[in-house]
């Protein structure tokens, strides 16, 4: 089978499309065949190497040398302890522990898997799993957004992004959506009241605001404090790992004078987490926004694509059925 590997760190011009050997499911596996693979910040932090921690487990080399992790397909063989799905059944899954998506073929634990929701292609399921369970997590769950309430996404033109300025104005709140500027018709388009230019204007003075969910965190701690209203939360996913260290290490003690909450956001693995933003996504009162496709022997383009930056919403890799 055909897969997309690379051996060092690098730009997108260190991947290859091979030929490898096709997988065997192991006991408790199922063989997807890959219909869609999304493209997440993760992917290119492994790619890269960038951030440090995206090293861990390869310092001077990646040990695994095909990323992707977000994928839908179909399953083409089961392992001999599989009950729950048969050859035939679409799938989507998270495999952000084990990577190996960007290929024809992957083998996933059957656990990490779940039935293709009715109604939805292969790509919009492959856009869904860690782009969803950040949204959710960051505006229901922990951010637990309220009617009336200020809330800011910075990084909010991304996949997880644009769900969560969707998330928050589905609950009432006036949206401060933070990207680059030519993202802002769609980011308006998307319920955000106000959007901020990373690159001219500094979010921690446009506030205070009652929850931030940043994404691409680059600034002080103290800086970040500023921006949160008295009683509000800041939850950071991504960004500068010095800045990221920072709100874990320092966030606690420099939001106890205006009791405010500055955490690191806990994100959950699997497809198992994302099933209340699915129903918003069949019932329309969500949208999936995909920015473009490439087919697999152009993952290197897709991925370059993904880290310029530019991309309004996913990125997806698409394979043709054999």
């Amino acid at each position: 089978m055909k897969a997309v590997e690379y051996t060092e760190y690098g730009s997108p011009d260190v991947l290859r499309v091979v030929d490898v050997d096709r997988p065997e499911p192991g006991p408790d596996e199922v063989l997807i065949a890959v219909r869609a693979v999304s493209v997440n910040g993760s992917d290119w932090e492994g790619l890269t190497g960038r951030p440090a921690y995206a090293r861990i487990g390869g310092l001077r080399r990646p040990r695994r040398h095909v990323l992707g992790s977000d994928v839908a397909g179909t399953v083409v063989a089961v392992g001999a302890d599989v009950t729950t799905f048969a050859p035939g059944d679409d799938v989507y899954a998270d495999l952000l522990d084990r990577l190996g998506c960007f290929a024809e073929l992957v083998c996933a634990p059957a656990r990490s898997c779940a039935p293709l929701p009715d109604g939805m292609s292969f790509v919009e399921a492959s856009a869904v799993p860690q782009a969803g369970v950040i949204a959710l997590r960051g505006i229901v769950d922990r951010g637990r957004v309220r009617a009336g309430q200020r809330v800011l996404v910075n990084g909010a033109g991304g996949g997880a992004g644009t769900y969560a300025v969707q998330l928050a104005v589905l609950a009432g709140a006036e949206v401060t959506a933070v990207d680059t500027a030519h993202k802002a018709d769609h980011l308006r388009s998307l319920g955000a009241a106000h959007v901020l230019d990373h690159r001219v204007d500094d979010w921690t003075r446009t506030g205070p605001y009652d929850l931030v969910l940043d994404l691409a965190c680059y600034r002080p701690v103290g800086a970040i404090a500023r921006g949160v209203a008295r009683g509000g939360t800041y939850l950071v996913v991504g960004g500068a790992a010095r800045s990221v260290l920072q709100v874990l290490l320092l966030g606690p003690l420099v939001g106890l004078a205006g009791r405010k909450r500055l955490r690191v956001l806990a994100v959950p693995l699997g497809v198992r987490h994302v099933g209340p933003l699915v129903e918003l996504l069949q019932t329309g009162a969500v949208r999936t926004v995909v920015d473009r496709t490439f087919p697999l022997e152009q993952t290197a383009e897709a991925l370059r694509h993904h880290g310029s930056g530019r991309s309004v919403g996913k990125v997806v890799v698409t394979v043709d059925p054999a």
